[in-house]
């Protein structure tokens, strides 16, 4: 594909969101920012959640999975609805009751000013390095498939991918992105499908031969009950799913901000539902063009890349079918990536600025609020920049790819956490609740290191989260306080 069409395709898109950012940045104010004003239609956020769980990461990866995994990762979507369902039953209703812009606000009325600052730390941390891993990979794409074609440096693509999604957020915040993460979303699915609609006709498939084709495939078979030492067992995968959805969505401040943005908790009960019903589609439709592309390649004599991920990538860009799956490809790509990205800055801006600033506590004045937010989102966007070319600088994907799951570690000590704190009526030691959710994951990284040759060849999978969760709740039971000074759990 053409450089100067792809960059053509890019401009355009911008200007949807721009025009979108204008019309819901307009008196906009903190309120705006963190929580949309409580006005944003249920509808809108479900769908535009969609959009914003599914990374550039996923986008790219998932089609590549499926010949190694077939459509085992199903199995992790089926989990994921239990966990939607834990989510909007028991978590929303206390987001709600309370009346929290940062869901970590409960660890502080919970258990106090320590548990509080390293929730909101840990998440911090984990979204940053998560933001900046997936920026950094869409920022290398348009380096190689546009700037590199001009000779613009890989710091100014890098400022330039950080500036845009600056612009757009930085007046209406949470509002402006549940209206373009709706446009995203959009984008994403038409990517898959024009996808699958190209590479059907190539095939010369029919709608009921496509689907034929797909689940009389290898690739499409999907429950593993046999191997418990295999990753993709149907109960390690399922279970896993449920407390991946519960720790990474409804601990997670980026994903919860669009929620608190709802009229009420059951606008937001309602959008959770939905959501979590119609991530399921939009992962079979993500698998079912994995197995078409593995069908594609072989009939055409294309090699299968050493790296799944560039599948996708090499068959929809390089000329095999239709142009306009390459436009839309990269449409997709950009809009996954960014859906997830714009998030990302606004609920770190916030957190900052609500949990490590306290701005509400410290300052009354609204527009001494206001600029004190202003100015960390800009120190937020900084920081993403500056860890992106730090991802650049190391150069070696096993490193970054190290980082990003150390990174996911961090949200086992958050499960641990609010699990206590929901489960138990006991009180802590606060002062003493970093030194545990610190150890949690370090202990687990030990674990999963030597699991093989402790526990007679089993390999962790996803559910080392649970396992991380799990010894942040008997670490904090070693903490926890007499009886007689117990703190009441808060009640939904």
């Amino acid at each position: 594909m053409s450089p100067t069409i792809i960059l053509i395709t890019i401009i355009i898109y911008f200007a949807f969101l721009f025009v979108i950012s204008y019309f819901t940045g307009k008196n906009a104010n903190n309120d705006t920012f963190f929580v949309g004003n409580k006005k944003s239609p249920w509808f809108v956020v479900s769908f535009g959640m969609i959009g914003a769980s599914l990374s550039g990461v996923t986008f790219i990866s998932v089609p590549g999975w499926v010949g190694t995994s077939y459509f085992s990762y199903l199995q992790l979507v089926l989990g994921y609805l239990l966990g939607y369902f834990f989510i909007a039953k028991i978590l929303l209703p206390i987001y709600y009751n309370l009346n929290l812009t940062s869901i970590y606000s409960y660890l502080e009325k919970r258990f106090g000013y320590y548990s509080y600052k390293t929730g909101a730390s840990f998440f911090l941390l984990s979204r940053s390095i998560g933001a900046a891993f997936r920026l950094f990979i869409v920022a290398n794409v348009l380096q190689l498939v546009v700037f590199d074609y001009w000779h613009i440096p890989f710091i100014v693509t890098v400022g330039l991918t950080i500036l845009l999604i600056w612009l757009y957020t930085f007046k209406g915040g949470i509002r402006t992105i549940v209206w373009t993460d709706t446009l995203q979303t959009l984008f994403m699915l038409l990517a898959v499908g024009f996808a699958i609609y190209y590479i059907s006709s190539s095939l010369n498939f029919n709608f009921k031969e496509m689907v034929n084709a797909v689940a009389d495939s290898k690739l499409s078979k999907t429950w593993f009950f046999d191997d418990w030492n295999d990753k993709r067992n149907f109960f390690k995968q399922f279970f896993s799913g449920a407390f991946i959805t519960i720790a990474m969505t409804g601990l997670d401040q980026d994903m919860m901000q669009k929620n608190l943005s709802c009229k009420n908790l059951k606008d937001a009960q309602k959008n959770m539902y939905w959501y979590g019903f119609a991530f399921l589609p939009a992962n079979i439709l993500f698998m079912s063009l994995g197995v078409l592309l593995y069908i594609f390649a072989s009939k055409n004599g294309i090699a299968i890349p050493a790296h799944t991920d560039d599948l996708f990538p090499i068959i929809a860009t390089k000329g095999f079918i239709n142009p306009v799956v390459g436009i839309f490809f990269i449409l997709g790509l950009i809009a996954a990536a960014y859906s997830s990205a714009d998030s990302a800055l606004t609920a770190l801006t916030t957190s900052f600025t609500i949990d490590i600033l306290n701005i509400r506590k410290k300052f009354k004045d609204e527009r001494t609020r206001k600029k004190i937010r202003m100015r960390v989102h800009i120190g937020v966007s900084i920081a993403l920049a500056i860890l992106i070319m730090l991802f650049k600088a190391i150069n070696n994907q096993s490193v970054i790819s190290a980082i990003f799951t150390v990174a996911g570690y961090t949200y086992g000590p958050l499960l641990g956490m609010y699990a206590f704190g929901l489960f138990t009526n006991y009180n802590l030691k606060d002062k003493l609740v970093p030194y545990i959710a610190i150890a949690s994951p370090i202990i687990c990284l030990v674990i999963n290191h030597f699991s093989e040759f402790w526990f007679n060849g089993y390999k962790f999978g996803f559910e080392l989260l649970i396992l991380n969760g799990l010894i942040t709740f008997i670490g904090l039971l070693f903490i926890k306080k007499k009886n007689t000074e117990t703190k009441p759990r808060i009640h939904s």
